[in-house]
């Protein structure tokens, strides 16, 4: 390997895949929550309108945790490194929540297990967006971040076949607990509780961060470490933030309202134009979550080869602009498939979402990443990520109120805000190009 002037290893592919594989863990995760939460809900006796209500844990601990972690990380100097001591106890509360939510047995329990679930999860993630940023020299961050990407895709899209893959080994997907959960999901959850905790330890024990340097260590141990000095740091941060990423806040919001949106009703859109069902308890709707599973790995397997395509088209035209693209490509394949009714047409939508999610899980970071000071890396991809919670606390607070007035208790009307909300978001983000912020 060779070693730039700046200081940092050139390292090869192979140990870049190395050092994301945790991604596939985490993202694994991710993707078991998108696929299954909104059912597990609905089995154990919730509505449709209540369901972003439901999901509050996810924007919740973001907002809480990713900045206040971030923020840590940054004046963390351990013998074990300085993002890697949250990487595993990040792990090993992911895996307890995944191990144990199939088994929840009342809305109440499935709740407090997805708060345990999305702490370990937001522990691990923004350390592990710095530790590429931290690992990588700056001509390898596009690669770095669209890696984690394609990662995503490919974790996502397992996570999501991975019921149907039990149903077709032979499992009958009637086959339901007494709360009416489908063993399909134990074992899967419980497939996923393995892999967040044994990828990430692959990873930190393969390609181990970097040592600090005299100067970054001096550098930490001048900082104060109180909670007051925490919570200074990230005020600070937010008011000091540099202009690229304040013309990203309206992208990502959204972005990431239209795809929490996407992710709650999509299971139920499905179920209603292509099963003609809205019961939860029928047939129709099992197979419907089976369905966009299977719908889901497809368009995460679209994204999993998108991510590596998109490295050299984001040298050549900018990650800006390839972002809007595949977000306008994302609103046509959300506006077109509330209108599809047979199963096999569901996978031709499918592509643009999946070229859209490719793009949202790494150019943004690849714009972000070259405009941030280092040693604020930590504390600006933590407060990165509460634009993308914020979007997702507003869903909650404001679909519940509308779901009927304006969207006639119709999930289908949802994804076709959905479509229409991913245009707003690839006009700002051009918008921002234009003004030369996010080239």
């Amino acid at each position: 390997m060779t070693t730039p002037a700046r200081g940092k290893p050139h390292l090869p592919l192979w140990r870049i895949l190395e050092m994301n594989l945790g991604f596939l863990g985490l993202q694994f995760s991710f993707g078991l929550q998108q696929g299954n939460m909104a059912p597990i809900y609905s089995y154990l006796g919730a509505s449709e309108a209540s369901l972003p209500l439901l999901q509050l844990a996810g924007p919740m601990t973001g907002l809480l945790v990713q900045p206040i972690i971030g923020a840590m990380s940054d004046r963390t100097d351990s013998r074990w490194g300085r993002r890697t001591p949250y990487f595993l106890i990040g792990a090993v509360l992911c895996a307890l929540g995944l191990f144990f939510m199939p088994l929840s047995s009342s809305i109440l329990m499935a709740v407090s297990l997805m708060w345990l679930l999305d702490a370990g999860n937001n522990i691990t993630m923004e350390p592990y967006r710095a530790y590429v940023s931290d690992r990588l020299d700056g001509s390898q961050h596009g690669l770095g971040f669209l890696t984690q990407s394609a990662f995503t895709g490919l974790a996502q899209m397992l996570a999501f076949l991975t019921p149907s893959l039990l149903v077709w080994a032979g499992m009958n997907r009637d086959w339901v607990d007494a709360h009416h959960i489908p063993y399909t999901a134990r074992v899967a959850f419980m497939v996923g509780a393995a892999l967040s905790l044994g990828t990430i330890l692959w990873s930190v024990l393969r390609v181990p961060e970097l040592p600090l340097t005299e100067a970054e260590r001096a550098h930490i141990q001048a900082q104060p470490k109180s909670a007051r000095a925490t919570l200074r740091e990230i005020w600070n941060a937010i008011r000091e933030m540099p202009l690229a990423m304040r013309k990203l806040a309206l992208m990502s919001l959204f972005q990431w309202y239209a795809m929490a949106a996407y992710w709650s009703y999509v299971i139920y859109t499905i179920g209603r134009s292509v099963y003609g069902t809205s019961d939860p308890a029928s047939d129709g709707f099992r197979a419907a979550v089976l369905t966009n599973g299977e719908i889901a790995a497809f368009y995460n397997a679209v994204a999993f080869v998108a991510a590596f395509a998109m490295v050299p088209i984001a040298r050549r035209i900018g990650a800006a602009s390839l972002h809007a693209l595949c977000l306008v490509l994302a609103g046509i394949g959300m506006l077109w498939l509330p209108h599809v009714t047979d199963k096999a047409m569901l996978f031709v939508p499918a592509i643009g979402v999946g070229l859209g999610w490719a793009s949202i899980m790494g150019n943004p970071y690849v714009i972000l990443a070259g405009s941030i000071p280092p040693e604020r890396t930590g504390v600006y991809m933590g407060i990165f990520n509460m634009m993308i919670v914020i979007p997702m606390l507003l869903i909650a607070v404001t679909l519940p109120f509308y779901y009927g007035p304006l969207m006639g208790n119709d999930p289908r009307h949802v994804l076709t805000l959905c479509g229409v909300l991913m245009f707003c978001a690839a006009a700002a983000v051009f918008t921002a190009r234009e003004r030369g912020v996010a080239a």
